[in-house]
């Protein structure tokens, strides 16, 4: 057990639910007590915080897979950091663990689901490389287009948000499958990331093209359909399916802004016309595997044959900022926050 560990700690609550974007008096920074452990917990010093979509879907009233964040509760995140002090028998002072934390400089974790072993004592991991790659981020581009739509040599793929931090994993990856990748984006500058970095097939900016007519002139039909985004891109891509394609539902994220019902696609009698499925998957369901697969997204990264972009924000004041970078299409691949 580690000695002249701090006692208080600064965090960032939720003070009344968003409309639209986050604003900066939505949440409040404050100082809280950093908790005694109990027996079976250890306190783990967060060195990143990562920001997906998920973040603010939580911030969200409606119940989803996990319980919304509460007004006055920590804004719920994933991080990374290392054991500072330890009454839990799986983790030892030094530890590398990725946990599911919150905007805070500490976090008290305990050997479940949540969290995660990653490393003994090793001051050169790379904590934003793992979850730009091998965390949640890569296991669900993993599970999603390798399992869930089971990509083949010779298909034409799609991938919305394809310049984010899941969508340019998942294009990658069937790319590694021998497949055809178009990569739908937010700008010309991130289609030519997306064609000159990672060596998609074709790219289409979707704020200043019609992705319907620009899959026709490449004479695209997609066989498989990696969805991030929902609203209009979704509905725009369920007219260009090949037979038996497959529609994988991995967010939504033109709609977690939005108060109401998110809106269903016009386009979806497509799906009975092209005897095609839409199948919906959370890699929550896989959290045990993710370190089998994890290893295996960062031996392909060594190899050459992944590649990743991280988008960093410094310290806790600007976690308002990098969540709402998510939603303005301001960033290119993981978003991540870095503390100290």
């Amino acid at each position: 057990m580690a000695t002249d560990l701090p006692t208080t700690q600064r965090r960032i609550v939720l003070r009344r639910r968003p409309e639209g974007l986050l604003a900066h008096d939505d949440v409040e920074e404050v100082e809280a007590p950093v908790p005694p452990l109990e027996d079976g917990e250890a306190l783990l010093a967060n060195e990143v915080l990562g920001i997906d979509a998920s973040v603010r879907s939580w911030l969200s009233p409606a119940k989803g897979y996990l319980p919304p964040v509460e007004p006055g509760e920590g804004v719920r995140c994933s991080t990374v950091g290392r054991v500072v002090a330890s009454r839990c028998p799986a983790y030892a002072v030094g530890d590398v663990v990725t946990t599911l934390g919150a905007w805070e400089e500490f976090t008290v974790i305990r050997d479940d689901l949540f969290s995660t072993w990653l490393s003994g004592p090793d001051p050169t991991y790379d904590t934003t490389a793992f979850l730009a790659l091998c965390g949640s981020t890569g296991c669900t581009a993993y599970i999603g287009m390798l399992e869930v739509a089971d990509v083949q040599e010779g298909e034409t793929v799609v991938v919305s948000a394809a310049a984010g931090a899941t969508g340019s994993v998942a294009a990658q990856l069937a790319k590694l499958r021998g497949a055809r990748v178009i990569g739908i984006t937010g700008s010309d500058e991130k289609c030519r990331w997306l064609l000159e970095e990672l060596g998609l097939d074709g790219a289409i900016n979707h704020r200043t093209e019609d992705v319907s007519a620009r899959l026709k002139e490449m004479g695209a039909r997609a066989d498989v359909f990696f969805d991030n985004v929902g609203g209009p891109v979704l509905d725009a891509v369920l007219s260009r399916l090949a037979l038996r394609a497959r529609v994988v539902l991995c967010g939504a994220i033109a709609t977690y802004n939005d108060t109401g019902k998110a809106p269903g696609p016009s386009n979806y009698l497509n799906l009975i016309q092209q005897r095609a499925t839409m199948t919906g998957f959370l890699s929550l369901d896989d959290i045990p595997r993710f370190p089998e697969i994890g290893a295996r997204l960062r031996a392909w990264e060594q190899e050459g044959r992944l590649r990743y972009h991280a988008e960093v924000f410094e310290g806790l004041g600007s976690s308002v900022d990098a969540l709402n970078a998510m939603f303005t299409g301001a960033n290119t691949g993981k978003i991540v926050i870095r503390l100290g």
